[in-house]
């Protein structure tokens, strides 16, 4: 009797270990079931709905950016307009001001010009010459130092405003890219992204040309296909900056500390 009982004994005691882990599975996966429900609050976590309505709101805050410049830009012009009116300032000054007023940005420039225009290669790009790597995810899209490369040449060239898109550059601007997307001055672009500028069109084409990064560019350019293309205006209008020009610093935070007298 004790020999069966040890028998029938073994192998339950060989399937309890089993029983055990099976149940720690099931109690692990409903830990797993319950926390993806309150992460997801409901929600499908696998999709890109987050991310659309992200992009959604960027674009409409870009949007409602562009039409606050343009109610600035109508207020501006009627403080300049009462401003000038009666500022009791001499023919000299008026004229010093003026000059300051184009050198800021803030007044329509117009003249000769030309618009250069970059764009991303096709998503499908593979080398158009021999000997070169077929092209990294890098490679096929613009970079925020590409169109910085071409602002400081064709302010290198003597041009006397710029625009990127549909926005005045000014002392302030700063061009900021994420991913292949520009956020310039509270707004946002996707590529083909155009540059315009005001100057002789022969100076500008000639600082272009000698430029070392843009000389970078255009092997790939050459390589990959990305876009480049230069046209040149006889007649050129920019725009006045339109945004706001009230500078933005970091002020010092005195601590409360600082102030309280040291005790002995």
């Amino acid at each position: 009797m004790s020999d069966s009982h040890d028998s029938s004994a073994g192998p339950r005691r060989r399937l309890r270990p089993i029983r055990l882990l099976t149940a720690a599975v099931f109690a692990l996966a409903g830990l797993i079931f319950v926390t993806s429900f309150n992460t997801s609050k409901g929600t499908n976590i696998r999709t890109d709905a987050s991310l659309l309505k992200l992009s959604d709101l960027i674009h409409e805050r870009s949007q409602n950016n562009a039409e606050l410049e343009k109610t600035t830009a109508a207020v501006r012009g009627q403080v300049d307009a009462l401003a000038e009116r009666d500022d009791g300032s001499t023919k000299a000054e008026d004229a010093k001001l003026a000059a300051l007023r184009a050198a800021s940005g803030t007044e329509e420039v117009s003249g000769k010009g030309l618009t250069v225009t970059l764009n991303d290669a096709p998503p499908n790009a593979v080398p158009r010459i021999p000997n070169v790597p077929d092209p990294q995810p890098n490679d096929l899209v613009i970079h925020q130092q590409d169109l910085q490369a071409v602002v400081n040449a064709l302010w290198q060239g003597g041009a006397t405003g710029i625009q990127i898109m549909d926005q005045r550059l000014i002392s302030t601007s700063a061009v900021r890219c994420v991913g292949n997307t520009l956020i310039l001055q509270g707004r946002v672009y996707s590529p083909p992204y155009k540059v315009s500028a005001v100057g002789d069109p022969g100076a500008l084409r000639k600082a272009l040309a000698a430029s070392p990064a843009l000389q970078n560019y255009q092997l790939y350019v050459t390589a990959y296909g990305l876009g480049w293309k230069v046209d040149e205006h006889k007649a050129l209008t920019l725009p006045g900056y339109s945004g706001t020009v009230d500078l933005h610093y970091a002020k010092p935070v005195e601590s409360a500390t600082s102030s309280s007298t040291p005790t002995s």
